[in-house]
């Protein structure tokens, strides 16, 4: 009988940790080990994707202790500091990098920063044998750290059925609910949008902000304290990171989903917002260009405040705008795939390497 097809998949710290990327790579673990894949997983701990002498010692460590032949699917977060790491074993491991969004195209990088990440992931990219992304959009920023188009695969994510017990739920009052679920980081550009709010105190909204705020502890506590008082007062709700249950009422009592990302190399929220029916007004950034329906949301020129004001008066004050984006995210929500179809096709692009891992 043949062996199960295997992996270890490289996880940059805690796999619970609540983002996007992660969120990801469980799912995908769940998905491919459901199909019948053998996937270990290989934790390692770290200030990524800033990594000091001992995190580094730590993977060489854990690195020589795979079996030859092994396949390691490595989130790139964590892969694309690794280069030096990865080139004492591109011999003998098969290596798979998982980009979710190239590391140097982060929001509040200096220019010193930015370059030497883009040189660290260059480096490390040309000893993966496959790369995948999470979107077409990053198919081009991964080519132009030097990776060829036919080493690339774009495996965007799955969905999850919408819990059934979150169909109807009692609204707080009459004000139109804007929901944003984003950490709280600078990418995340929650500053923006709540300048846009601070000048339409004359319409009727409430903003719910779901999201960590340890990632980035200074830029949270300067969001919240500007809500504090002025035009914000009392109407910007701080969630903080919720459990999956509460995170789903929270989407069926919203009106209108809003997200200001300077960039995105997916947005796995989107597809949440499309689920649950939720108009949005989103940053043309990054993959929210393509992942972003046009039939249901309003696009924006990231860092365009007037543009921002604009979008969201429009959704504030036309109830049959807000209606005709929800039936669109509706239909839009019925063409995306499943997680169990995207493991498929994740397994279909590593197998040549992991089929007889071990």
């Amino acid at each position: 009988m043949a062996a199960a097809p295997a992996c270890v998949l490289l996880v940059p710290g805690d796999l619970n940790t609540p983002t996007g990327g992660y969120a990801y790579d469980r799912r995908l673990l769940e998905a491919l080990r459901a199909s019948g894949w053998a996937v270990s997983v290989l934790r390692i701990d770290g200030a990524w994707p800033w990594p000091d002498a001992a995190t580094l010692a730590e993977a060489q460590h854990r690195f020589a202790q795979l079996p030859d032949g092994c396949c390691v699917v490595a989130d790139g977060l964590a892969f694309g500091v690794l280069g030096d790491v990865v080139a004492a074993h591109a011999r003998r491991l098969r290596w798979v990098a998982l980009v979710h969004h190239p590391l140097h195209l982060e929001t509040g990088l200096d220019t010193s920063q930015a370059q030497a990440l883009r040189v660290a992931e260059a480096a490390a990219l040309a000893f993966a044998q496959r790369v995948i992304v999470t979107s077409p959009a990053t198919v081009a920023d991964v080519q132009a750290l030097g990776v060829p188009h036919e080493r690339i695969a774009v495996v965007v994510p799955g969905i999850d059925p919408v819990h059934a017990s979150t169909a109807a739920v009692a609204r707080a009052d009459d004000n139109v609910q804007l929901l944003c679920v984003a950490t709280l980081t600078p990418r995340k550009n929650h500053a923006l949008l709540l300048r846009a709010l601070a000048a339409m105190s004359d319409l009727p909204w409430a903003l719910h902000c779901v999201g960590s705020p340890t990632h980035d502890a200074a830029l949270a506590q300067r969001l919240k304290d500007s809500t504090a008082s002025g035009p914000l007062a009392g109407r910007v709700h701080w969630h903080g990171e919720l459990p999956d249950e509460a995170l789903h009422v929270r989407y069926a009592q919203a009106d209108v989903f809003v997200l200001a990302s300077r960039h995105e190399g997916y947005g796995m929220v989107i597809n949440e917002a499309l689920l649950h029916g939720l108009p949005i007004v989103a940053s043309r950034a990054g993959a929210l260009a393509q992942t972003v329906p046009a039939q249901a949301g309003l696009l924006v020129p990231p860092d365009d405040e007037a543009a921002w004001r604009e979008a969201l008066t429009a959704v504030i004050s036309d109830a049959a705008l807000r209606a005709r984006l929800a039936t669109g995210a509706r239909v839009a929500a019925r063409q995306l795939p499943t997680w169990a179809a995207q493991a498929t096709r994740f397994a279909n692009a590593i197998e040549p390497l992991c089929g007889d891992a071990r």
